[in-house]
């Protein structure tokens, strides 16, 4: 099924249980325009008010890049000062904070140039994938614009500050093989065998208890705001959530007769 959304350089699809998530702007090498950060935000909600959706997979149409980018040829008109900047940030921030609201597990498979936004985007995914000749990286400073303090509070969670420095002070592209070490990406997979092995990651996870993964991922990214009291809270709920639901008693009778649960997030 394909969703009905306000631009077609974003599309949002889904099959099964497993929700796509594709940017379509091959041309400009899947470089993000203001509708295409408009159609993330949709695509999310949709998918967050579809209970049959338990894992949504980013990536870049064309195969030559997951997203080379904010598409610089918007800024003269949208992003040529500080006032043209804030009313550019109330769109791309309503797809960040969808983006970090996404409560199901989210997946991004890079194929090719991950850079500047694009970069940043993966970074709200759970799980990175890539292919081997992938690149990544945030240019920012040879194009004089600043970036924001969440998009660099994320990169130092993930690879820490002296390789968030490296990373924007030197502007330079990482390929795959260094982006793993540092943590940038969680696996490597060849062009030839990344859709199916992200598609089979993606069902591994869908198989497994929906509110168990929701708890878990809620807990990480507590753990990753400092562990706020109002988060950790909300946290103990949904654990305990996991414990009074019917998918725990489903876990129990399964273990026991030795055959694969049928979990239904409830």
């Amino acid at each position: 099924m394909e969703l009905e959304l306000s631009t077609d350089r974003i599309r949002g699809l889904v099959e099964g249980r497993i929700g796509w998530l594709i940017f379509n702007n091959p041309a400009r090498h899947n470089a993000l325009s203001l509708e295409m950060w408009r159609g993330i935000a949709e695509v999310l909600r949709a998918f967050s008010a579809n209970p049959e959706v338990r894992v949504a997979i980013m990536r870049g149409a064309g195969g030559k890049a997951f997203v080379s980018g904010a598409d610089i040829s918007e800024f003269d008109q949208h992003r040529a000062n500080a006032d043209q900047r804030a009313s550019y940030g109330e769109v791309t921030g309503d797809a960040n904070r969808e983006l970090v609201r996404f409560q199901k597990p989210l997946l991004a498979l890079i194929e090719g140039f991950c850079i500047g936004g694009g970069l940043a985007t993966a970074l709200a995914a759970d799980i990175r994938i890539a292919t081997p000749d992938s690149r990544l990286g945030i240019p920012a400073a040879k194009l004089g614009l600043g970036y924001e303090y969440e998009g660099l509070a994320k990169l130092t969670r993930v690879v820490g500050p002296a390789r968030a420095r490296d990373i924007m002070f030197s502007a330079r592209f990482m390929e795959a093989p260094e982006a793993l070490g540092m943590g940038l990406i969680n696996f490597i997979h060849s062009r030839e065998n990344i859709e199916a092995e992200t598609l089979s990651y993606a069902n591994r996870i869908a198989a497994n208890a929906p509110l168990t993964v929701a708890a878990a991922k809620a807990a990480v990214n507590a753990w990753e705001r400092d562990g706020r009291d109002d988060e950790v809270e909300r946290v103990r709920g949904l654990v305990d959530g996991c414990f009074n639901s019917e998918d725990y008693k489903e876990g129990r009778r399964a273990f026991r007769e030795k055959r694969t649960p049928d979990f239904h997030g409830r």
